[in-house]
């Protein structure tokens, strides 16, 4: 497919005020790309963040917490299989313990068995577990069976989550959910991760206040940061003001070396240094090896080894879930190349792809469907849903689905619009506008395709499904150093708030094929000689060619040199 390269516009007086304000000219005119309007929106002091009481429902919960606290209740989270739900738990685990809780256990549901969120066997489990309150964490928003039956089982319930909720709530005791109705706080981008950390905010206020605490005494939360930093990006949640100074409060500690011992035990695992951790290492590094147990395993290893303070055993639980992430990758391998082979079959060569797209095999592992519907959403630049037959006992005549989207195409609410056509088509469904999940009888997939192809081609126009790449433009040549990249390095970046790619016309003096799949280039960038290299690529380029590319730094026996990591052409 054709791609577009585009340059983002950049309002000159919001660069000169960056500029002015002593900012790099071109992390200046990066940031006023992206909608910055004055240095006081990169402050990422602790102040700065939005207060507490804004938060609908974090007032509630820290009384019902607090009361918990003073009864010696016992508290369990329910948290979910994914990284935001491990930080999450995490965080809660840690932090309600900070705070006088003397009885903190969780539960994570099991992705074959149990499936997502609170439902009533694991609202069950949690009465027998010996808990008095419930907590869920990156969940329930949507689980309205589960949070009664806790509640008939005697349970008090404190749901938190960032999930957008449906036109009826769950009856739990408290809700703190930026999404839910009436609430007024800004940042509606807020991760589970980050949801539970502003409950414990709350809950420390309100244990100041009865005089558990003074401001001298009371536990130092800002060592959960680097989780919360963590499940943020891992998440691919929208890195609004608010939750750039969470991930930057949190990186900064981590290259300080201030961490739960289990990161630092993944930093390792990964072979990554923390002392320079940047986003790329959260979304490419720790954050699938956490992911990977609950998509192949058991959560419980990753909240587990964020969450324990023994070394030894951080690091041994670190080892095997980077084992489990190398076979995440093997069966993520096969599975893409099988799911790509279904996907091209639906249309000619010469043909446009379908408005979406639906594959579906018997073979296929439900763990590692939502990675591979956004490998083919990337290739095909189309809404896709993988589906994968469900392994939990009594269920084999269901399907398991994960979609992801592209810009423009909102797919949670397409998948309500489908539910509301045809009310027969979803057991289940949730998820966010890019990304969402649902579940269906193997019976109703052709009217799934159809009713899913009948949507997209309702929504989508011609520009949006043309394939486009934002980017920043001609790098100056002045800026194509080792000590500009660092500095652009350390800065936040990710959802919303985009990792710098420049663009612009270069020479391709030679390129050769490495690793049979990589394509290496010497190319003469405004006349100056750089190395650069495409990851995936096999097609030859041009000699002359419009690159979109990211600045890198290649290091060989000692020397530091610049490289472009090339993301597309325009040919």
């Amino acid at each position: 497919m054709n791609l577009q390269i585009l340059t983002r516009d950049v309002p000159p007086r919001s660069a000169w005020t960056l500029e002015q304000a002593g900012i790099h000219p071109l992390l200046s005119r990066l940031f006023a790309a992206r909608g910055i309007l004055s240095a006081e929106e990169l402050d990422d002091g602790l102040a700065k963040l939005l207060a507490p009481s804004t938060l609908k429902g974090t007032q509630a919960a820290a009384v019902l917490l607090a009361d918990a606290i003073a009864a010696h209740k016992r508290l369990c989270i329910v948290a979910d299989y994914d990284c935001d739900g491990a930080t999450a738990c995490a965080v809660g685990l840690r932090g309600l313990r900070m705070l006088g809780a003397e009885h903190v256990s969780y539960i994570v549901p099991d992705r074959v068995v149990d499936g997502y969120g609170l439902t009533s066997p694991i609202a069950k489990r949690v009465k027998q577990s010996g808990a008095d309150v419930l907590i869920t964490v990156d969940n329930g928003i949507a689980s309205m069976e589960g949070v009664a039956e806790a509640q008939a089982l005697g349970l008090q319930v404190l749901v938190t989550d960032h999930h957008l909720p449906a036109a009826t709530l769950p009856a739990a005791e408290v809700i703190v959910n930026p999404n839910q109705p009436g609430c007024e706080f800004e940042s509606k981008s807020l991760a589970g991760v980050g949801v539970m950390f502003y409950v414990l905010l709350a809950l420390r206020a309100e244990l100041r206040q009865r005089g558990i605490f003074s401001a001298e005494t009371q536990p130092k939360l800002d060592a959960l940061l680097p989780l919360v930093a963590l499940g943020t990006v891992a998440d691919v949640v929208k890195l609004d003001n608010n939750n750039r100074r969470l991930v930057a409060q949190g990186l900064k500690r981590i290259r300080a070396g201030l961490m739960p011992c289990g990161m630092l035990s993944l930093f390792k695992s990964a072979v990554r240094d923390f002392k320079v951790a940047t986003t790329f290492d959260f979304g490419f590094a720790l954050g699938p090896r956490i992911n990977a147990a609950g998509r192949l395993s058991d959560m419980t290893l990753g909240i587990e080894c964020l969450s324990t303070d023994d070394v030894s055993r951080a690091d041994e639980l670190a080892k095997q879930l980077d084992a489990i992430n190398r076979e995440r990758r093997d069966i993520e391998g096969d599975m893409r190349q099988q799911a790509m082979e279904i996907a091209e079959s639906l249309f000619d060569d010469n043909d446009e792809p379908p408005p979406a797209i639906c594959v579906f095999d018997p073979d296929f592992h439900e763990g590692v469907v939502g990675i591979v519907a956004s490998r083919i959403k990337d290739k095909f630049h189309r809404p896709c849903f993988v589906f994968a037959a469900s392994n939990a006992p009594g269920k084999e005549h269901e399907l398991k689905g994960s979609g992801r989207s592209i810009p423009g195409f909102h797919l949670r609410d397409a998948l309500d619009l489908m539910a509301k056509k045809h009310p027969q088509i979803l057991r289940r469904f949730g998820g966010h506008a890019m990304a969402a999940g649902c579940t269906i009888e193997e019976e109703n997939l052709e009217l799934f395709e159809s009713c899913f192809m009948e949507v997209a081609a309702q929504l989508l126009s011609p520009a949006t499904l043309q394939r486009k790449l934002e980017t920043d433009g001609p790098l100056e040549a002045q800026y194509r150093r080792v000590e500009f990249i660092d500095v652009m390095h350390k800065e936040v970046w990710g959802q919303g708030f985009a990792a710098p790619v420049f663009s612009e016309e270069v020479e391709v003096v030679s390129q050769r094929l490495v690793g049979e799949k990589h394509l290496a280039l010497k190319l003469k960038h405004q006349g100056q000689p750089v190395d650069g290299i495409w990851f995936g690529r096999i097609e030859p380029l041009p000699a002359r060619v419009k690159l979109a590319f990211r600045l890198d730094v290649d290091e060989w026996q000692g020397q530091k040199r610049v490289r472009f990591m090339v993301e597309a052409a325009e040919i």
